[in-house]
């Protein structure tokens, strides 16, 4: 790579050789283990370390977060981990930085930890969860995030559906359907804030599903904070409540049992599970148009530029519709 290579040409042009250089030139050595992780918005891998314990090396995507942004992100997760709090946090060089760079492209290092799924339907588990999940919310209320941004309704359904439509990512015969369904979803899903009232914004993990923590024998490691953003404190809840109702009325008891030890709860937020679940559902839709430029997502997605995928997903936003009417979930 030369000086004249853009960061987007450096990012994807990242081999392995560049990145281990990338990693060596923070002071240590890569013995020549090299393990590619569950990342596809990032570049991440586990590198190992001579005569040290494995190191997990982040390459961020250009033009997604700035400097500003992703430091911030940094410093939150560097501040719950000050609390003991069990997030795994980057590691700083000697001047206190944890952004590097590497000629166009900028990394972070991390511990390697290992750990398994959660048990989603351990209560023991949900209530720990829930603990960490106040104590992180109770430190986000602090102060706002500056350079990050909310999770809202524009940002979430309005911008991604219009760029499925604009890209020619929906099927022709399905287009006058989707912009309907879509028009309907902002309606019920601005009804379900109306209906939530007042709620408070603050820092958020923002993307707090079961992927994201490694369970180990004493308890979870929380990891990728990448897209942490300010939002209610239901967007790091809702993710562990799915199934019929009772069931989801039973892991929510277990969760807050854990939660509101450190952190009150708001039962009007309970309005928002189901727009929380369908603001997601668009907003990935369209994080994957938005990718497949890149190589990596039609190998790894091949069923989303289908019809059955199509059908399939505005079906799905057709039940959202509904439960959107119906009454939340109770807690007590």
């Amino acid at each position: 790579m030369t000086e004249e290579t853009s960061p987007n040409q450096a990012f994807a042009s990242l081999t392995p050789d560049t990145m281990l250089d990338a990693i060596e030139s923070t002071g240590v050595v890569c013995n020549g283990q090299f393990l590619a992780l569950n990342s596809y918005e990032n570049r991440v891998y586990q590198v190992g370390i001579e005569e040290e314990a494995p190191l997990v090396a982040k390459f961020y995507r250009p033009n997604r977060w700035s400097d500003e942004a992703i430091i911030e992100e940094h410093l939150f997760t560097q501040a719950l981990a000050e609390e003991e709090i069990p997030v795994i946090a980057p590691l700083a060089d000697d001047q206190g930085h944890t952004l590097r760079y590497y000629e166009s492209v900028r990394f972070a290092l991390y511990p390697c930890r290992g750990g398994r799924a959660p048990e989603l339907d351990n209560p023991d588990q949900l209530e720990q969860l829930g603990r960490f999940i106040g104590r992180i919310h109770m430190l986000g209320a602090v102060r706002p995030f500056k350079h990050r941004p909310q999770v809202d309704i524009e940002s979430y359904l309005v911008l991604p559906s219009n760029y499925l439509l604009e890209h020619g990512f929906i099927p022709a015969h399905l287009i006058d359907a989707y912009e309907s369904l879509i028009k309907d979803l902002k309606d019920r899903v601005e009804a379900c804030y109306a209906r939530a009232g007042s709620v408070t914004n603050l820092r958020l993990h923002g993307d707090f599903h079961p992927g994201n923590i490694l369970w180990r024998d004493d308890g979870p490691q929380i990891v990728d904070f990448d897209d942490a953003r300010t939002g209610p404190a239901m967007q790091d809840l809702w993710m562990f409540l799915s199934g019929d109702r009772p069931y989801m009325t039973a892991r929510l008891a277990d969760l807050l049992d854990g939660y509101t030890r450190f952190c009150d709860f708001n039962p009007s937020e309970l309005h928002l599970v189901e727009a929380l679940r369908t603001l997601r559902l668009v907003h990935y839709a369209g994080w994957l148009a938005k990718r497949w430029d890149d190589p990596a997502f039609p190998q790894a997605f091949p069923w989303f530029d289908s019809l059955n995928f199509w059908e399939e997903h505005i079906l799905t936003l057709r039940e959202q519709l509904a439960k959107m009417d119906e009454p939340p979930l109770v807690w007590s």
